[in-house]
């Protein structure tokens, strides 16, 4: 019965897992990743299109991104979508294509990179404890309606807590990985 109550936040829980997977995939790490370029937007026939979907995006080499569009007269839309977001890289366009070249990382952009890796980490286990708050005082407000015993109670907080600890754990191992990611020269 334990599980059967728990499996809400569990579900939640597994979620902010995978929304800190995504926010990680945008941090770049010195190499060419097409996942930094999820988050940017095109405006295409008047509305805004994720730049994925408006055209090809490959890695011809570990430091270099091509953006090919489908459409040629989206070269310049998308120059001008890299040059608003926050990737700071500026874009080479050669009227087929757009490259993006990745610049070695400095020391310091390392540093503040796994800064913002840490910080990421740490909304996240702010998140988990909260769904943890919330399933506790949810527990309690069915022991209090007499829906559940004593007994439950303690094992559903129990139960509850090595979930978090679990998420938790694989939050820190997360973000251990990928500060080392980043820092490896």
């Amino acid at each position: 019965m334990a599980s059967e109550l728990t499996k809400p936040y569990e579900e939640k829980m597994k979620k902010t897992l995978t929304a800190l997977d995504s926010d990680y995939s945008t941090i770049r790490a010195g190499r060419a990743n097409p996942h930094v370029l999820d988050k940017i937007t095109v405006e295409y026939y008047g509305t805004p299109t994720p730049l994925n979907q408006v055209g090809n995006i490959s890695v011809p080499e570990p430091r270099l991104l091509q953006i090919q569009p489908w459409d040629t007269s989206l070269l310049k839309p998308i120059e001008k979508a890299i040059n608003m977001s926050e990737l700071g890289i500026n874009p080479n366009n050669d009227g087929k294509v757009i490259r993006l070249v990745f610049p070695e990382l400095t020391e310091e952009r390392r540093k503040d990179l796994t800064k913002d890796v840490k910080k990421k980490a740490e909304a996240s286990k702010v998140a988990i404890r909260n769904i943890r708050r919330d399933a506790m005082d949810h527990f309690k407000k069915a022991e209090k309606a007499k829906e559940i015993t004593e007994d439950q109670l303690k094992d559903l907080e129990d139960e509850t807590q090595k979930l978090t600890d679990k998420y938790v754990a694989e939050i820190d191992a997360k973000a251990e990985a990928k500060s080392k990611d980043i820092l490896t020269v």
